[in-house]
């Protein structure tokens, strides 16, 4: 069949047509919308928020948290001119597990400071991690085999059979979880002040490493103040994100993309760029439209923005 130029360009321009409406429907099978994000250090200047927007990011996630609340309003009334939006302040690592109790009086406080930080930016969370432990023999990802008293969160077991082994990390466990709730119950009032949600991070820290064991933490609060900031590479050497979604739902209030390449045979492997590794995104974005999460999705190490819309669209 021979078609003229002119059938040709309409044939084209039809097909064209079609594949916009594909992208079109996909978008529309979800119900949910993510706003993409990458994260910086010192808040950039005027010219730098602009080309962070032009990059094809809605927003970002600072490390600047100790920063007093009024300093954080100016640095939030530029982002917002050159139409960005700071929607989370990166508070990371602290340990009030220490057994100084000035220590622990430190790092409340200084989490304290991020969610009045963070208020000023208008951000409505921070990202925290409690505290870490390590030193002593720990079970493989692969071996965990985690059992809670569902009253305290202490651990049962940690793998099938003789736990004898794990007595030091088990003790080391759970006096952290009852440090880090009460530090988190302390801070539960100033969260609420601000309007600023305590989003715990999960990260290699030695803790709460499987799903039914952080969403016990973070359920166990029973306040809308305190949230899970859920990493989707994070803990993919100790379980799939799906289960980690799926575990935890309505308790995630924001989330970081990054990917992690398991080894052949499921056990351990490395951090690779984002939709690189061993993430089904696809199918990720599909329980995170089942779960309703409605909110922001931050690059954490390599990748960028176009790889984030790729996965907003569930590609």
């Amino acid at each position: 069949m021979q078609i003229d130029r002119r059938g040709f360009l309409s044939l084209t321009a039809a097909a064209g047509a079609g594949v916009a409406c594909t992208g079109r429907l996909r978008a529309a099978e979800f119900k949910t919308t993510i706003r993409k994000a990458c994260i910086v250090g010192t808040p950039p200047s005027h010219d730098e928020w602009k080309k962070i927007r032009d990059q094809g990011y809605d927003g970002v996630e600072t490390q600047s948290w100790n920063v007093k609340p009024e300093e954080a309003e100016k640095i939030r009334q530029a982002a917002e001119g050159a139409g960005v939006k700071i929607h989370s302040v990166m508070r990371a690592w602290t340990q009030v597990n220490s057994k100084d109790a000035a220590a622990v009086e430190k790092e409340i406080d200084s989490v304290a400071t991020a969610l009045r930080a963070a208020q000023g930016y208008g951000a409505d969370a921070i990202l925290w991690v409690p505290c870490k432990i390590g030193g002593m023999p720990m079970p493989e990802p692969w071996d965990f085999k985690i059992e809670l008293d569902e009253t305290n969160g202490h651990l049962k077991q940690v793998v099938d059979g003789d736990n004898e082994r794990y007595k030091a990390y088990i003790e080391a466990h759970d006096f952290a979880t009852d440090a880090s709730r009460e530090a988190v119950k302390r801070l539960i009032p100033i969260a609420e002040e601000t309007k600023v949600v305590i989003g715990i991070e999960n990260v290699w820290n030695g803790l709460w490493v499987k799903p039914n064991a952080f969403r016990w933490l973070v359920a166990s609060f029973q306040s809308p103040w305190v949230k899970a900031y859920y990493d989707i590479g994070n803990h993919v050497k100790y379980a799939l994100p799906e289960e980690w979604i799926k575990a935890l739902g309505p308790l995630i209030v924001k989330l970081h993309a990054k990917d992690f390449k398991l080894n052949p045979d499921g056990r351990g492997g490395s951090f690779v760029g984002l939709r690189k590794g061993s993430v089904n995104w696809p199918s990720v974005r599909r329980l995170l439209d089942e779960i309703g999460y409605d909110g922001w999705l931050t690059v954490e190490g390599p990748g960028n923005a176009r790889d984030l819309e790729a996965i907003v669209r569930g590609e």
